[in-house]
């Protein structure tokens, strides 16, 4: 069964700054991701995962119970670890725009 693909506001906002080509790059993540979440490196635990080009990080969450992923935050290679961070503190939130998210879309 595939995943659906949901973006936040702050990696839309993130987004909108790269280039044609960055976001020609994710469209061909995302449509693997949307087959398999697992594809990415694993940041800590299973669910949270990133995917890399160049100096930059793609950072998703994966909702297995609801076959959702969640695309969070875009960083460099140097602002990495702040971002994870951020991130972990900010599951309660995510997990909650996801399911407003969700019920929106139906």
């Amino acid at each position: 069964m595939s995943y659906k693909i949901y973006h936040s506001q702050t990696f839309d906002k993130q987004l909108a700054r790269f280039p044609k080509q960055f976001q020609s790059w994710l469209d061909k993540i995302e449509d693997q991701l949307v087959e398999n979440p697992y594809v990415g490196d694993q940041l800590r635990v299973p669910w949270f995962r990133e995917k890399k080009l160049d100096k930059f990080r793609v950072y998703y969450l994966i909702y297995d119970n609801i076959k959702t992923i969640y695309l969070v935050a875009i960083s460099e290679k140097k602002d990495q670890q702040k971002t994870i961070n951020t991130v972990f503190l900010l599951l309660d939130n995510f997990e909650q725009e996801i399911k407003e998210l969700i019920k929106g879309s139906t």
